[in-house]
């Protein structure tokens, strides 16, 4: 697997040799639990509120807005079943390309009783504010839509969506996750009232996220119990978890523009060589994730030339990885009415700082081969 070039840090991400030194005495020689009183207790509380602090200090929020979950999932389905149980019995307004663990509670709440209305995008992945506008006429209570596409990369509007929200009565959300580490994030000037983050996106541990929270909203917990995170959030910390994310939020910030620079470079590269073959790559035409590109060749399986390029070596996505088990089309491409032919064939390649111009080089060489092979299968099939 060593020999793998990875190109999907979209999906996943390496646990930082940083980030473990500082989970490792939590792992190995701390014992208290992070509610108990005494000595071996404190020890682990104060190396959760440190935590906190590195990952309110990341995204422009104040610590005691930070509420710790096990995972960028578990935090949006806290923000949207936690504030709709607050809230009136209306409309939530989704994006029609949110992440399923956004678009499933919503349907869920949909279950119960409340209105859903899904707002489409363009053909570049960019939100159709007209479509929020017309779906804002109705009593809304709630509307979440993704700062960053985890499979084209777009970027949304989120400031101009919460201002219409707000404008509207509704409380709004955020669905951080790609973009945290990527781009500049800021709490206070999305001016959203909730924002999902998770730690393995950023070289942090798996089995961390939080739930960045206005103080002023009410929601109800999804975990009932001992009364953790101010009885947002009940359950043992996972103190290394927790620190491991607190010490990737504060790497991730400190060379964000200069690792952001360094994958924009490689995805010109790819792009340029991907043009050259006669790929169509999506969201081209708008802002996106610098690290991210998303593109398809007419006639070609997906799967199939995930499958070949990681036989050669490269480890590239087909989509996104949380939905894997789907043979369906890509929804994201769907609603940006790419037709489903083309949609099936959809790559995605996904850079971080550690990559490099000359694996890049490399698999453009290895994609033209693999490229030539199947489209010379198709052409005996047909």
């Amino acid at each position: 697997m060593m020999s793998h070039v990875y190109f999907d840090h979209n999906a996943t991400t390496a646990l930082d040799s940083r980030v473990l030194k500082a989970m490792l005495p939590f792992l190995t020689t701390q014992q208290g639990n992070a509610t108990s009183r005494h000595a071996y207790g404190r020890f682990a509380r104060d190396a959760v509120e440190q935590a906190r602090e590195q990952v309110a200090n990341a995204v422009g929020a104040y610590p005691s807005q930070v509420v710790f979950t096990a995972s960028g999932t578990e935090a949006n389905n806290f923000a949207i079943a936690g504030m709709a149980a607050t809230l009136p019995n209306t409309q939530i307004a989704i994006s029609a390309i949110e992440h399923p663990c956004v678009t499933r509670p919503a349907e869920m709440m949909q279950s119960r009783g409340w209105a859903l209305a899904k707002i489409g995008v363009n053909h570049q992945c960019e939100l159709a504010f007209a479509q929020l506008e017309n779906a804002l006429r109705k009593p809304t209570s709630l509307v979440s839509v993704m700062l960053a596409n985890n499979e084209t990369g777009a970027i949304q509007n989120i400031a101009d969506v919460a201002e219409l929200a707000r404008k509207n009565g509704a409380y709004v959300h955020t669905d951080a996750v790609q973009a945290l580490g990527k781009i500049d994030v800021n709490f206070e000037a999305l001016n959203v009232h909730a924002m999902t983050i998770s730690s393995h996106k950023i070289h942090g541990p798996q089995g961390a996220g939080a739930l960045i929270l206005d103080k002023r909203v009410d929601i109800s917990p999804l975990l009932l119990g001992g009364g953790q995170e101010k009885g947002l959030r009940s359950g043992t910390e996972n103190v290394a978890a927790i620190v491991g994310f607190g010490m990737a939020c504060a790497l991730a910030v400190e060379k964000l523009h200069e690792h952001a620079l360094h994958t924009q470079s490689l995805r010109q590269q790819l792009e340029i060589g991907l043009q050259a073959l006669d790929a169509t790559i999506f969201s081209h035409h708008t802002a996106r994730l610098p690290n991210t590109s998303f593109f398809a060749f007419p006639n070609i399986e997906g799967e199939t030339l995930v499958m070949a390029l990681d036989k050669k070596g490269f480890a590239v996505a087909s989509g996104s990885a949380c939905s894997s088990d789907s043979t369906e089309p890509s929804h994201v491409l769907l609603a940006m009415n790419v037709p489903p032919d083309l949609a099936r064939g959809a790559i995605r390649v996904s850079f971080d700082a550690s990559n490099t111009v000359e694996q890049v080089s490399a698999f453009l060489t290895i994609l033209k081969q693999e490229l030539k092979r199947l489209q010379q299968m198709v052409a005996i099939a047909a």
